[in-house]
């Protein structure tokens, strides 16, 4: 077994969670971001495709979806940065028994709404939400959408038939977008209880009718706090914006090399600026012309421009998958993303220049990044916070319900 390396992290630095085909990474610098050190592989030899980190209520904890060819997936977790980890005594994320279904893969982890601080998500495969209320000491199956009458026509995509994108809204509580390959966009707006596809204007060209309401292979959809009503979609084909809640969605692939591609990461301050990495076609699956480019829009897709200081152009046939790009909350704000070739970029320019900070690593599949606030200060700052009060979205599709109401 490979020796596993541990690092020392202090107050304000980032961190860069890498998850490959081969076990999991933590990387930490300085807010400079010029220097980076690097702790593990956790897990060495298991595919990790989902991370996350916790910072609510003083918490520094790592969560890791941890997938082994004989015992399944396992969600567990590490308070001191991968110096130890929770040894699970039974599989905390699973299909109730009468189900039938067996838990395949762990494909993303997610907080719950900022004054829900006990509240996560994961998203699995087959296409299912789990939700825990108790800092993922248990979990249940979100009910309704396993229950919703799509389910036995959704089938796996390339990757599998995964729930990857969870999106709480910021301002609605009962609101929540998720999006699944294959399947589409799905909402509820009751908390859980009842989703509804919203696909409307989404273009699946491999099926007989090109717009169907559902069975979109999407591959990735954001959203910004500060513009809860607006989503970013990166589509199997297809690059698109909604602006009414994800009921309907237009069309923004302008002036990109290909509108396929797998990553879609926001900008942690601007809601009109967006990364994404395209790649050339779905059966060859390379960046076009060989040339590995960001394109980044700051006019929410009006235009993008492409992003190459520092990055190969000539003979780059790299990947990016759909979690591998992601973007982190300092300012200026980092970019980094990790290719199927083992290599991790970054940029601490928001894109302007970029540097290799590791080569060799396993095939990278997912980037999650967390910047390290002070504990003491976040649970103080976590119990002097007023109760939320809850306003709906600003969108089209809340001032419907309230008509329909």
């Amino acid at each position: 077994m490979p020796t596993t390396r541990t690092i020392s992290v202090k107050d304000g630095d980032v961190l860069v969670l890498v998850g490959t085909m081969k076990g999991a990474f933590v990387f930490r610098a300085g807010p400079a971001r010029t220097r980076w050190e690097v702790g593990g592989p956790f897990f060495p030899g298991v595919p990790v495709y989902a991370l996350g980190y916790d910072h609510r209520e003083g918490r520094r904890r790592i969560w890791a979806g941890a997938q082994s060819w004989r015992w399944g997936t396992v969600l567990r977790s590490s308070d001191d940065f991968g110096k130890s980890w929770t040894e699970p005594e039974a599989y905390t994320i699973k299909f109730p028994t009468e189900s039938g279904v067996a838990l395949k893969n762990i494909w993303q982890i997610c907080l719950g709404h900022a004054d829900e601080p006990g509240t996560l998500y994961c998203g699995v495969e087959p296409s299912a939400l789990f939700k825990s209320t108790d800092s993922g000491g248990s979990w249940s199956l979100v009910q309704g959408l396993f229950d919703h009458p799509h389910r036995p026509q959704w089938m796996p995509g390339n990757g599998g038939q995964c729930l990857h994108t969870i999106l709480p809204d910021p301002v609605d509580p009962d609101r929540i977008v998720v999006a699944m390959s294959t399947g589409g966009v799905y909402r509820t707006d009751d908390g859980g209880k009842t989703w509804q596809p919203r696909n409307k204007g989404i273009r699946a060209q491999f099926m007989p009718e090109p717009f169907p309401e559902f069975g979109q292979c999407v591959h990735k959809v954001v959203q910004h706090a500060a513009r809860p009503g607006r989503y970013f979609l990166q589509n199997h084909w297809g690059l698109y914006r909604s602006d009414d809640g994800a009921d309907t969605w237009q069309d923004i692939a302008n002036n990109v090399p290909s509108d396929f591609g797998f990553g879609v990461a926001m900008h942690p301050h601007d809601p009109d600026t967006v990364y994404i990495v395209p790649i050339e076609s779905d059966e060859y699956r390379c960046t076009p012309e060989g040339k590995l480019r960001v394109y980044r829009t700051r006019d929410a897709g009006a235009s993008w421009q492409p992003l190459t200081r520092g990055l190969p152009q000539k003979n780059a046939l790299e990947t990016v998958l759909r979690d591998a790009l992601a973007t982190d909350a300092m300012d200026p704000a980092g970019v980094y993303f990790g290719t199927r070739s083992g290599k991790l970029y970054g940029s601490n320019d928001e894109g302007k220049s970029w540097s290799l900070v590791l080569d060799g690593l396993p095939p990278v599949v997912c980037v999650k990044t967390a910047v390290v606030e002070a504990a003491k200060a976040a649970r103080q700052k976590a119990q002097s916070k007023p109760p939320a009060k809850h306003k709906p979205a600003a969108s089209s599709a809340v001032k419907t319900r309230k008509r329909r109401a």
